[in-house]
Parts: structure tokens; C-alpha cells; sequence
């Protein structure tokens, strides 16, 4: 089969982004469609004493001015989150209220204030540069330790006094603690998981259409989960039901989870949009994308590592306080407790883990889900870990590893924290990745960096990842009378290339040519449910339905292809896209069985060939392995390089090997780039983010990709759907830090270093 499963079928939506034919938000504005500009504090953390927006409304151009008054005043609702973990004890988190537009007090810099909506763009800032207010300052926080001590400069919120939305923990504190008391050695690293921008290359932009008449809502944005904001927005904010809001993603540039969130300006676009009767568009410029995105990580960490006399684990102890940023987001409270906890302990057999999160507000943009979401926290911490007990002990850091891996024959392997991982070979990828990257002769090139008057080091980084998100998704196949096939989901591709990826399976199950299947998903239209992207869960579920729904769907048509060859159903046989009658050259094909079924004398309601399914998983994936990275540093300027980078890992089933060696590129490069490059910066006196643009915030480029070796191991398959796949999108930003941290540390002879290894951080500790 040409372009069938397991085959490098080149991406079909390349031609359109390359030649300038993609369809993305702000190629769209309606007739009659207004632009609205956010009016955004210039302050952290400030009491909003007046705004006048006289100026503003008499504008030429000007429509509408809005603030929090026109909202209190509609009566609506705030900014909505997903459900809210508890605290510790069981009681509820504090959660305050975040208005789209302040109310009585902005807690960042870019908390919104007014929204203007204006005929054009530029008349719309032009307005915006009106309005005028009356901030008094108040003092800011922006470190969360800091945040929560007795002497906090300020609480954020009158329901928080002491700025801690929560307190949260899994796992059995005593066993653990008793095990670190009897420990043979403990391994202790305290480490900061460096704040990130998402920067994805479209930036975030919504775009309602209200008919009046029919009062319904038609919205599309560059968003991730067209059926999560459509509960949001309808249910949770306007009140309506979801019946009466359709919601759709056109192509959509990069997401990496933050555009998995609702904010503000999505709700006031609706909101604008409904009292105006006309469109309303509204898309963020690189600026606003840096003082508004939900932004990533953000943890401190105390990480303690038992181990017994026969240098085995014994328990795993971690408390972190997380930066929630000034309010919490719509998925902020989820990854730094569950998704983190999901992988906990990695792939080592460590009878005992603890874990407790504490959750600090700050006068920071609010975090959420970046690119790995908790799971690449989890693993950088253990991995530190790992490397600092090998280092405290002398001894080498793989036999370490090799020591601790849950063997095979444990699977399926209940770990201390209640996930079970139902397949691996962690030792044996490990093995297979040394031989790999070379590791023998390692030794030889860090003699010749040196004969250059360089410095290289080796790092190794094991990990885990978990598939996550909502458990259940849809897929829906349908030929039209031509014999083109249309495949239908519920998830959602940001550049992940379903669009050729799931055709394949199409193409494979159905035994039709690739270039006859067509793709259409992220349209709350056009499936009756969905659930959008995140946590590497597409494949597994999405690709699972489309192949139950192609199974259905061939059964069915064995029954119609009997029907027209006047013959049983059980004497039909179906290969490569052909229905025959068994022991006979006759037969009939997809093309032949879809004329016949819109036949004008079939009954309107038969008429068609289709069938679907809803599939709900078996069981988490676990998508796992080895990563290693060669650094090499200039002493004279501490400039470092990323010389070599081997990635070895178990994706399960793998659909297209070229789009998975893709994906494993694209999260190495934002490996690479919060390890070395990215970071972000806030004044600790005024709040005011100092890195707010490319001129300060450096995003990794074509020069820094390091020479890559990317293989898969495929030993250890999983059955956890009925498509095998355990996952692929955030591999790279899994083991990358950890994998570039041990390299760093290796070539300095230090035991950890906090990202990010920037030039100036190298070479000052070089000299000392």
C-alpha cells in the first residue's frame, strides 16, 4: 500500500504553508468586521482609582469602549478555569475571580483594562493610546518563595492573604520520609525550572460572528481544543447552549498549550460581538504575546533521593513551590500537580515517592501547559537527582541507571504513586542509545575539543512521559458518491501532521489511494464531540477510532458488496480495497459500493456509506527513552554549543517515521532553547517583565540545531489501544534540559547548575 502505516508519506499540507495558501485567522475578516485593541496597565500590581474613555469614544472610527462596568453590567461571569484540584486536606483551592477587564485592581503588567473596538486596526490603537486612568501603585512580588513568606511585600488577593492558592499532595509522606531517615545516602539538589514564553509562530487571535436573528454564535481562533472553549464561552460565560455556538480552528500556527487557554480577550471579542451585532476580531501582536501568553514552568524544587547500601532507590521525596503568575489559568493547577505526578519516579523502581506542591501568586503573567506540560518537570528533577547521587557516591551515572530501571519482567509495573506502566525495556533502550551516540569514544573528541582549547562534557537523561488529556475521542469515515473518503475528528493538528498521518491509516485499513482520503477535524460542526490536543494523546485516541471506525465501516460494506453480488456475507473476502466473492473473480470495489449507495432509489434516509466511533482508552501510555547530549564551552567567552544530541525513543506503533523524527526535532530545538537560550526575566522591584521582546528573550534559531541522531526502539509494544501508539509530540522538551544539564555539569565537574547556561552564567563559573 503506497502512503499505508509505518510509511514516510511526505506532509500534504507542507504545499499550502509553503506557497503561501494557508488559511489562518487573520487571513479572515468578514464584511463589516471591527477590531478590537486591548488598553493593558503599564504597572504590576496597581489600585485602578479612574478611567476615562471620553477621548477614546469620540474618535472617528470608534465604536465601542469597553471596561468592567459594561461587563458587571451584562451581568456576566469571569474568566473560566477547568476543575480545580484540592488541597491537601480535601478542601477547596483558592481560586479568585479573574475579570476580563480590572476590577478595582490590575496584578500584572498587560492585565487589560479597557477594550476598544474600532473599524480598523490602527484606529483601534489609536483610541487605545486615549484612555486614560488613575493607577496608584502598590508593591510587587514576583518569586513565589518569596510570595508565600511572612514578609511578602503584598498579597495579590483580599482571598488570599498569603498569596497561596493551594497546597496539594500525592503519595504516602511517612513511608517516604522513614526511608530517607534510613537511608545509606541521601541525594539532595534544590533547582528552579526556568519561567518560559511559549512564542508559538501565529500568535493568539479569536474572530465572533453574531446572528442576531437567529441568536447564534459562530467563533474561530487560533486555539487548540475548538470544543473546550466552546463549553467555556457558552456554558460557563455567556450562559448559552452549546447548540448555539459553533466553533471552529482554521490552520493554526503553533499552540505547544497555550492556546489550550481561554483569556480574556476571547470572552470580551464574544461579548463585543454580541452587543455590536457586527464581527469582531481581535489578534495580539509579538508584544502582547509576551505580556499576556500564559507562560511555562516556573517551579522551585527541593528533590531528595534515598538510596540503600547496594546503591538502590529507596524513595523519592519532592516539594515544590510553583508560580501560578497572578491568577490561575485554565489548565495552571493541573500540570504542576497531576500531569507532573503522572511520570513521577521516571522509569526507576522506586518503592516510595512523595510529592507536594505548594502554589504561589505573583504579579507575573499567569503559567499553564508548555510543550510536555509537568512531565518535562518531573523528569528534569529525577534526572538531576540521579546524577548528583552518582557523583556524591563516585560512581558512573549509567550503572546507576542500569541498577534502578524496572526490569521488564515487572511489566506491567504499578508504580508508588498508583499509574501502571504496562510496557518497556529501559535498560535495553539505554544500552542501544551508549552504543548509539558512541559513547566509546567519547573520550577521544573531548581530546580534541581540548587541543582547541575547549571544554566538552556528556550527558545522559532517561525518561517517561504519560499520553494525558481527556480519555475518550471521535472519528467519523465517510465516502461521498465519487468514492472520496472524508475522515473526520475530534482532535486537533497545530502542525502535528494529522492531515497526512491519519489518512494513512485510512488508506491502509481501506485499502483506498492515499490521495483519495480527505481530512477535516477541529469544527465543532463536524464531529459531534472531540476533544481536542495535548498530552501526545491524538495518535492513541483519534487514531484508534479512525481504526475502529474503518473496521465498522468494512464489516458494513461486506454486507452491501454481498447485497450486489447476490451472495452471502460470509463468502466475502475484502483485500486491498476490493470486496470478492471468495473462490471467484467477482467482485466490486469502495468506488462501486459508494455509487450504489447514493443510488435515487434508495430511500433518502439509507442513502450513504459511513460509520463512526467513539473510542475511550485502555490505559495510559507511557512513551519512554534515552537521550544524549555533547556540549561544548569556549572558556574564553563561555559560549556553548550543543556539538552532538542523540535521541533514542519508544513510540510504540509509529504511522510515519518521518513526521515522528520531525516531532522529536521540533521539541529538541525547545529543549535546547530553555536549557541554553530562553528565559524570562522580571524586575523583582516593579514587576516589569524585561525580556518582553526578541531584542531581550532569545528563541533558538536554524544555527543553534545541533547535529542530531534521532532512531526509534520498538521492542516494547503496547496494548493500551487498539492502534498501539504511545506518543510522540513532547519527547525532545522531556529529556533535553535534563539531558544538556548532565552535559554541562560533566564537562564543569559540578553537580547541578540552574538553567538557563547562558554565556555570561558559564564563564563566571569558569573563573571562580
Amino acid at each position: 500500500m503506497r502512503y499505508g502505516i509505518g510509511q514516510s508519506a511526505t506532509r500534504v499540507e507542507d504545499k499550502r504553508f509553503l506557497t503561501g495558501n494557508g488559511r489562518y485567522l487573520d487571513d479572515i475578516t468578514p464584511s463589516g468586521c471591527l477590531h478590537g485593541i486591548m488598553v493593558r496597565s503599564p504597572a504590576a500590581h496597581a489600585r485602578v482609582r479612574d478611567i476615562d474613555t471620553t477621548a477614546a469614544r469620540d474618535l472617528p472610527g470608534v465604536v465601542a469602549v469597553y471596561t468592567d462596568r459594561d461587563w458587571q453590567a451584562a451581568g456576566l461571569g469571569p474568566v473560566p478555569t477547568r476543575p480545580a484540584i484540592t488541597n491537601m486536606d480535601g478542601s477547596p483551592i483558592c481560586n479568585p475571580a479573574r475579570w476580563p477587564l480590572a476590577r478595582g485592581r490590575v496584578r500584572h503588567v498587560g492585565d487589560g483594562i479597557a477594550f476598544v473596538v474600532a473599524t480598523s486596526r490602527a484606529v483601534a490603537r489609536d483610541a487605545a493610546e486615549l484612555v486614560s486612568f488613575d493607577l496608584e501603585e502598590l508593591p510587587a512580588v514576583i518569586d513565589s518563595v518569596a510570595a508565600l513568606s511572612p514578609d511578602a511585600p503584598a498579597a495579590l488577593h483580599e482571598e488570599a492573604p498569603d498569596n497561596r492558592s493551594f497546597t496539594w499532595e500525592k503519595g504516602e509522606r511517612a513511608p517516604a520520609e522513614d526511608a530517607l531517615a534510613t537511608a545509606a545516602h541521601v541525594a539532595e539538589v534544590r533547582l528552579h525550572n526556568n519561567r518560559i514564553v511559549i512564542n508559538p509562530m501565529e500568535t493568539r487571535g479569536i474572530l465572533c460572528i453574531y446572528d442576531a436573528e437567529q441568536d447564534f454564535y459562530t467563533v474561530s481562533g487560533s486555539i487548540q481544543n475548538v470544543f473546550m472553549y466552546r463549553t467555556m464561552l457558552a456554558e460557563k460565560v455567556f450562559g448559552i447552549p452549546v447548540e448555539r455556538m459553533r466553533v471552529v480552528a482554521y490552520d493554526v500556527g503553533g499552540g505547544f498549550g497555550g492556546k489550550n487557554q481561554v483569556q480574556p480577550e476571547h470572552l470580551l471579542t464574544v461579548f463585543a460581538a454580541r452587543e455590536l451585532k457586527r464581527p469582531v476580531k481581535w489578534v495580539a501582536d509579538r508584544t502582547e504575546g509576551f505580556l499576556t501568553d500564559g507562560q511555562g514552568r516556573d517551579q522551585q524544587t527541593r528533590v531528595r533521593l534515598a538510596l540503600d547500601a547496594d546503591h538502590r532507590f529507596t524513595a523519592l521525596h519532592v516539594e515544590t513551590t510553583v508560580d501560578l503568575g497572578a491568577y490561575v489559568s485554565t489548565n495552571g493547577t493541573g500540570v504542576p500537580t497531576g500531569a507532573t505526578t503522572s511520570v513521577m519516579g521516571g522509569p526507576y523502581d522506586i518503592p516510595h515517592v512523595y510529592n507536594i506542591v505548594h502554589g504561589a501568586f505573583t504579579n507575573t503573567v499567569p503559567t499553564d501547559a508548555y510543550r510536555g506540560a509537568g512531565r518535562p518537570e518531573a523528569c528534569f528533577l529525577l534526572e538531576r537527582a540521579v546524577d548528583v547521587a552518582a557523583a556524591d557516591l563516585g560512581i558512573d551515572a549509567m550503572e546507576l541507571r542500569r541498577r534502578n530501571y524496572i526490569p521488564p519482567t515487572a511489566m506491567p509495573y504499578r508504580a508508588s504513586l498508583g499509574h501502571t506502566i504496562d510496557s518497556g525495556d529501559f535498560r535495553a533502550l539505554l544500552d542501544r542509545a551508549l552504543e548509539q551516540a558512541d559513547v566509546a569514544g567519547f573520550a577521544v573528541r573531548a581530546a580534541q575539543s581540548e587541543a582547541q582549547g575547549k571544554v566538552r562534557g556528556l550527558g545522559v537523561a532517561s525518561y517517561l512521559e504519560a499520553t494525558l488529556g481527556v480519555p475518550t475521542e471521535y472519528a467519523r469515515l465517510e465516502f461521498d458518491r465519487d468514492g472520496i473518503v472524508t475522515v473526520a475528528v475530534g482532535t486537533q493538528s497545530n502542525g502535528q501532521s494529522h492531515e497526512t498521518t491519519f489518512p494513512q491509516i485510512v488508506a491502509e485499513k481501506l485499502g483506498v489511494p492515499f490521495e483519495q482520503v480527505r481530512f477535516r477535524q477541529s469544527d465543532t460542526d463536524a464531529t459531534p464531540m472531540g476533544n481536542g490536543h495535548g498530552g501526545s494523546r491524538s495518535l492513541q485516541l483519534a487514531g484508534s477510532a479512525i481504526l475502529n471506525a474503518a473496521t465498522k465501516l468494512v464489516e458494513k460494506a461486506k454486507a452491501q458488496a454481498a447485497e450486489m453480488l447476490e451472495t452471502a456475507t460470509d463468502d466475502i473476502d475484502f483485500a486491498d480495497g476490493t470486496f470478492r466473492v471468495v473462490g471467484t473473480d467477482r467482485s466490486v470495489n469502495w468506488a462501486d459500493l459508494a455509487a450504489a449507495a447514493f443510488d435515487s432509489s434508495r430511500p433518502a434516509a439509507e442513502r450513504g456509506l459511513s460509520d463512526e466511533d467513539t473510542y475511550t482508552k485502555d490505559g495510559t501510555a507511557y512513551p519512554n527513552g534515552c537521550h544524549i547530549a555533547e556540549i561544548e564551552i569556549d572558556p574564553a567567552t563561555g559560549v556553548l554549543t550543543v556539538a552532538r544530541y542523540t535521541a533514542l525513543d519508544d513510540f510504540g506503533q509509529i504511522i510515519n517515521p518521518m513526521v515522528v523524527a520531525g516531532q522529536v526535532m521540533g521539541g529538541i530545538m525547545q529543549g535546547v532553547g530553555q536549557a541554553v537560550l530562553e528565559h524570562t526575566v522580571y524586575d523583582p522591584e516593579s514587576g516589569q517583565l524585561l525580556s518582553g521582546s526578541f531584542m531581550d528573550y532569545c528563541m533558538p534559531r536554524a544555527l543553534d540545531l545541533p547535529e542530531t541522531d534521532i532512531a526509534f526502539f520498538e521492542d516494547a509494544p503496547t496494548k493500551t489501544s487498539p492502534i498501539g501508539a504511545k506518543g510522540c509530540g513532547e519527547a525532545g522538551t522531556i529529556a533535553g534540559p535534563p539531558a544538556i544539564a548532565s552535559a554541562i555539569c560533566n564537562a564543569l565537574g559540578l553537580k547541578h547548575i540552574d538553567m538557563p547556561y547562558t554565556p555570561e552564567k558559564i564563564w563566571r563559573l569558569m573563573q571562580q
